[in-house]
């Protein structure tokens, strides 16, 4: 049978995820995609030889993180004092400095949900490639799409080299090798979770699609929106006026907010950096705040123009919504980098668990938001 030629020959009837429309979803080819044709959501992509692509980057992604957390990640040195870290000494730092639920969080979405995506994977597909079907393969689906969302590899990467122009001018940074093997297995498993595809792995492990979840209330949906988007709302200030981070040096302590960060950049003339947090850390949430607010404003009024325009604008909010993290994470690895007594030390400020607190409100609000309720009176 040629491979370019579609798992299954017959069509699948499909709801679509965000707007509910049934849809039927014909055998394709390499590389073709089946959209929603009333709100044009990417239904299912499908690629040729996916699962041996699948289990490859898997397992390379995993061996790429063994090798990350065995070697130096960062070393610091200056005015004869040196500092280095590893993944998991960044990770006791912040617990040592009293944020334990910053530690949690860091660990949680940079190393715990990614490897438990990727054994998962494994689990399933390593039967299919020997033609045999998985158990518990229903559940354990939903458990891993459940979890992609909040898998923040790439996020972490772009913070760490964030975070090493902002230093380069204070002292010798020095680059160990699991900087590299986690940039490896950070390429790994972006390319994983591009051909993770949902409709086409319930195929491959012989499961039945998923019906269409049962929807709650629009009000229920409406009100736990806003309740999280208030919640956010009040969050940000606390998190944009306090320090997001503090700078002992020689005993002086120096606060920092997001917004003086980011002025601080632009004035050594980082302009790059100081813009990739001031869209990200300013910009972004801002962004967010006014198009959910704007989105259930009009579900909750019957609103029923600008379908397509709202739909674009909420893809977009889930799209850029964990990428306001990137400050976070900074700050976190500065904390855990930047340790030499009372020569320099940077700790977390409380603007930092606000912040993160921000994002993860948002995130929750844009899932508990019903894309459906945009398309109820059609």
């Amino acid at each position: 049978m040629d491979e370019s030629i579609k798992i299954t020959t017959t069509c699948q009837q499909v709801h679509c995820h965000e707007c509910g429309y049934l849809v039927e979803v014909p055998p394709l080819v390499h590389r073709q995609r089946a959209q929603c044709p009333r709100c044009h959501y990417v239904i299912t992509t499908y690629y040729q030889n996916m699962v041996q692509k699948l289990v490859a980057f898997s397992v390379a992604a995993l061996i790429f993180m063994v090798a990350a957390l065995s070697f130096k990640f960062l070393s610091f040195s200056a005015n004869g004092q040196y500092h280095s870290i590893n993944i998991f000494s960044s990770i006791e730092t912040l617990a040592d400095n009293n944020y334990l639920a910053l530690a949690i969080l860091q660990s949680t979405v940079i190393l715990v949900l990614p490897v438990t995506i990727l054994l998962c994977l494994l689990y399933l597909l390593m039967p299919v490639l020997v033609g045999k079907k998985p158990t518990y393969a229903a559940p354990l689906l939903k458990f891993i799409f459940a979890l992609r969302a909040w898998t923040m590899v790439e996020i972490f990467l772009v913070a760490v080299l964030v975070s090493l122009v902002k230093i380069m001018s204070m002292a010798d940074i020095g680059i160990g090798l699991s900087f590299y093997a986690y940039a490896l297995f950070a390429i790994c498993m972006t390319y994983t979770l591009m051909y993770l595809d949902e409709h086409q792995m319930y195929l491959l492990t012989s499961c039945a699609l998923p019906k269409a979840p049962k929807r709650h209330s629009a009000s229920h949906s409406i009100q736990t929106t806003w309740a999280l988007l208030f919640t956010s709302v009040l969050l940000y200030i606390p998190a944009n006026v306090l320090p997001i981070m503090h700078t002992d040096i020689l005993g002086d302590d120096e606060p920092s907010t997001i917004l003086g960060g980011v002025l601080t950049l632009w004035k050594m003339g980082s302009y790059p950096i100081a813009a990739i947090i001031f869209i990200a850390s300013i910009l972004v949430p801002i962004a967010k705040f006014c198009i959910l607010c704007w989105l259930n404003y009009t579900v909750q009024n019957d609103y029923s123009g600008q379908k397509k325009t709202r739909m674009i604008s909420y893809r977009l909010t889930e799209f850029i919504g964990r990428w306001s993290m990137i400050d976070v994470f900074v700050v976190a690895i500065l904390v855990s980098l930047i340790q030499l007594g009372n020569i320099m030390s940077i700790y977390p400020g409380y603007a930092a668990l606000a912040f993160c607190a921000v994002v993860i409100l948002t995130m929750l609000a844009a899932i508990s938001f019903d894309t459906k309720l945009i398309w109820s009176n059609q």
